[in-house]
């Protein structure tokens, strides 16, 4: 039944629907906000990535080793 998920006149009448709920003047704001909001997820996410792939598990602080002595 549903080969294409998504047919472009779907498209069309949830860009209609979401007009008629935002207003056409609030949209420009909406769009500047969840941009920055996936923004910030994604460097949040590449971050978390980042710091498990030190070894530590996410949320754990690592611990600085004390320098052996020389003398």
């Amino acid at each position: 039944m549903l080969r294409n998920g998504l047919e472009p006149w779907h498209l069309l009448i949830v860009a209609i629907v979401v007009i008629v709920l935002f207003g056409s003047k609030k949209l420009p704001d909406t769009a500047r906000s969840l941009g920055r909001s996936m923004r910030i997820l994604k460097s949040e996410a590449k971050a978390l990535k980042e710091e498990g792939g030190s070894g530590a598990a996410p949320g754990e602080q690592t611990r600085p080793t004390a320098p052996a002595d020389a003398g």
